[in-house]
Parts: C-alpha cells; sequence; structure tokens
C-alpha cells in the first residue's frame, strides 16, 4: 500500500521558522507560491516566501525543504538570496487564497475559504494543494456564523487556468508535460510578444531547459527581454557550455553585465568555457560531469547517476579524479562506465573498476577529431583534461551533433508529440 503523507493547513506555517541542516536559521515563512494547472490536476505548490534577518523576502523552492515539522521547516541549506518577485503564472496562498469567496461544484453555493491544506505526493518531493477549509455564506475569516467544513480541491470552482482563458499562464501550463525540446519548437513559432509572455511566465530552470533547444536568434531574443537579475538566474540554470554560447552572442557589455550578477562560481565556470575556440573540445565541453573521488564505492556511484537532472550522456558514466572533485579536479585517474557499475557488488570501490586504457583529450581539440574520437571507440562522452593531467570537463555527444548538424536543423518539423502548440 502506498504511504500516506501527512497533510498540512498553511496556515499553520505561517511566521514559522526556517532552519538550515545546522540548526541555524535561515528566516521565517510569510507565504507559500502555488500553480494553477489545466487538465483537472490540483495546484502545485512551488515553493516558500521567506523573510530572511535583513527583512528581504526569498524564495524557498519545495524542492529544497527536506521537512515540514511542527513548528518549523528544515532546508537543504542552499537558498538563493535574490529578492523573490511573483511571476504571472504564480499565486501567493495566504495572500490570494485565504478570504477569497469560491463555489462549491455540486451546490454552486458560495463559500469563503478560511485555510489551504498541502500535501506532499508519495515517493516524490512534489507538493500539491489537497483540500479547502471553507466556511457557507459570505463573510471572511471574521464572520463567525455559517457550517464550515473541508472540501476537496477538486469541489471548489473558481480557481482553474480554464475559467482565466488562454493567457500565457494557460499555455505554460499547457507546456507543463513536454519535454523541453517540443517546448522550445512549440515557442520557436510564436510571435516575438508572445514568446516573451511566455519565457517570462516559466520558472528559472524550465525556462533554462528550453532555451538551451532553442535557436542561437531565439535564444538572444528571450534573454534579452527579462529583467537583468532574472538573466543571470537563468544563466545559472543553464548547462556552463550552454550559457557560454549564449553569452557569446551577446555585445560585450551586455555579457559583462550579466557575468557581474552570476554566482561567483558560476561566473568562472562559464568564463574559462568562454576562453576556447567555439569549435574545440574546451568549447564544446561540460563542467559539471558525475565526479567521484578514488575512495567512492559502486554503490555512490550508481545513486550520483540517478539524479534526474542529469542528461543521459552524462549519466553514462562517472569520472574518478583525486581531490579537489569540482572542475578542474586533481589528476583524472579514469573513467567507470555505467554498465560496469551494474555488474558489480555495492561496496566495491570505483577505483578498483577504472578504464583509463582511453586517453583523454586536450581542450585544444578540433571537433573533427572529438568526433573521430567518439565514433571510433563508440562513446557517449569523452573527459577534457589540462597539462597537468587535470579533468576539465566532458563533451558529449549531444554537444557535438549541435555542432555537425545545419544550422537551421530546429527548423525540421520531427516533433510529432501530443499537444506541441504553433502560432497561438
Amino acid at each position: 500500500m502506498t504511504p500516506v503523507t501527512p497533510r498540512v493547513f498553511v496556515s499553520h506555517l505561517s511566521g514559522v521558522p526556517v532552519f538550515d541542516p545546522n540548526g541555524d536559521q535561515v528566516g521565517r515563512v510569510r507565504d507559500l507560491v502555488a500553480m494553477l494547472r489545466v487538465g483537472g490536476r490540483p495546484p502545485r505548490l512551488l515553493g516558500m516566501v521567506v523573510e530572511v534577518v535583513s527583512r528581504r523576502r526569498i524564495f524557498l523552492p519545495m524542492t529544497r525543504v527536506t521537512g515540514v515539522e511542527s513548528g518549523q521547516v528544515i532546508t537543504t541549506g542552499v537558498v538563493n538570496m535574490r529578492r523573490f518577485e511573483q511571476r504571472p503564472t504564480e499565486r501567493l496562498v495566504l495572500g490570494e487564497f485565504l478570504d477569497r469567496r469560491v463555489r462549491l461544484v455540486e451546490t454552486d453555493e458560495e463559500v469563503t475559504i478560511l485555510d489551504v491544506a498541502i500535501q506532499q505526493l508519495p515517493a516524490r518531493r512534489d507538493w500539491e494543494i489537497d483540500k479547502y477549509f471553507v466556511r457557507k455564506g459570505r463573510g471572511g475569516a471574521l464572520r463567525r456564523k455559517g457550517e464550515t467544513l473541508t472540501v476537496e480541491w477538486s469541489a471548489v470552482k473558481g480557481f482553474s487556468l480554464e475559467e482565466h482563458g488562454q493567457g500565457a499562464e494557460s499555455l505554460v501550463a499547457t507546456f507543463e508535460k513536454l519535454r523541453p525540446a517540443d517546448v522550445a519548437n512549440a515557442l520557436h513559432h510564436l510571435t516575438p510578444k508572445r514568446r516573451a509572455e511566455v519565457a517570462a511566465a516559466l520558472d528559472d530552470d524550465r525556462l533554462a531547459d528550453v532555451l538551451e533547444e532553442l535557436p542561437e536568434d531565439d535564444q538572444v531574443e528571450i534573454i534579452g527581454k527579462l529583467q537583468e537579475e532574472r538573466a543571470a538566474d537563468v544563466l545559472e540554470a543553464m548547462d556552463p557550455d550552454d550559457a557560454a554560447d549564449l553569452l557569446s552572442e551577446l555585445p560585450e557589455e551586455d555579457k559583462e553585465r550579466l557575468l557581474t550578477l552570476m554566482r561567483p562560481g558560476d561566473a568562472a565556470d562559464v568564463r574559462r568555457l568562454m576562453s576556447y575556440e567555439e569549435r574545440t573540445a574546451g568549447g564544446l565541453m561540460t563542467t559539471e560531469p558525475v565526479i567521484l573521488r578514488p575512495d567512492a564505492t559502486v554503490a555512490d556511484a550508481l545513486a550520483r547517476v540517478r539524479q534526474s537532472d542529469l542528461s543521459p550522456a552524462l549519466a553514462a558514466q562517472v569520472y574518478v579524479c583525486r581531490s579537489p572533485d569540482e572542475t578542474p579536479t586533481g589528476k583524472y585517474l579514469g573513467t567507470v562506465h555505467f554498465q560496469r557499475l551494474l555488474r558489480d557488488p555495492p561496496f566495491t570501490l570505483v577505483s578498483s573498476l577504472l578504464d583509463s586504457d582511453l586517453v583523454p583529450l586536450p581542450p585544444d581539440t578540433p571537433l573533427s577529431v572529438v568526433t573521430s574520437y567518439l565514433a571510433a571507440y563508440n562513446l557517449v562522452s569523452v573527459p577534457v583534461v589540462d597539462e597537468s593531467g587535470s579533468l576539465l570537463g566532458a563533451v558529449t555527444v549531444d554537444d557535438v551533433l549541435d555542432h555537425l548538424l545545419p544550422e537551421d536543423w530546429r527548423e525540421t518539423d520531427f516533433h510529432g508529440g501530443e499537444g506541441v502548440l504553433r502560432g497561438r
């Protein structure tokens, strides 16, 4: 039987402290952020608005919340301190849901929402609005008369996107289950005005994924219409090699301004990639392959490659290096392929499974040689090292294909997926 996760009423979260894993207080919850969805699905909870010590209000994604316990919220400790700005697709639960008058689906009777219950989906990190606590009749929370009852989210009407019409938020909701490449294809065929509206409504991670699949002209147009701090957030969420390619298309002044707004570590990765020629291993590589130390086990490696945000090409192997284990690393020792990880016991050290026969490539290796290397050895990615033997990154086959195909290859109508929208 699937376990039932606890239900939490949002009024109990207002003002509660938020702690990092070490027990240090980050701030206090001031609101929760939800997104309405189409297709009869409950509103999804995106995150919390947290007021930190400086009284700045920041956004804490629910994916960074590890526990919602009695009187406190526990986070992973990784928090973006940029000021929270509400997006067109977002609704503030305390600020916009509570005291709102809606109607019951079954009787069409008017009720007032007094509280909202949220629940985490079993075996997932997603949270949804689960139930509403309502009072019949007119009047807000201070009105004491009228029957109160708790109803399913689907028993109330007045929140669905279908009732709001086909605005940008509704269009974004229709994209929710599409692959980034299909969303990019749909976005490419919208008018510039509509494209900007949808881009503004997408969250940072989703927009980053979509930008990576768009032609360069569309990327430059979209990033140029975002507020600069938002543009820097999106660039941070992109793969460093894709962010470097996009920034290289911008005027020098705009490029430097955005790099300055990015987090120093992310900006340093992008600057390093931009120092290489475009059609070389250094210019093609990503700086974020899966890197493990020699004392890591097969179990550690499998846990890393299971991460959902890894591309199949990056998840196909791990790179074993001496400390430090962020690029540029210590000495590169070798690669362990995913198939080998599946064949050995979980407690086996990855250092005993190394494939060190294939010589890694230097960053100035031209594209033609990288392509031949991948084809000759039937690889999906190849390590790139510097003169001292430190791992700089890895070139994946999808990045190579992007540079081998004609510039207009994205115009090819091969996206047959259900729900692809054109020209809206």
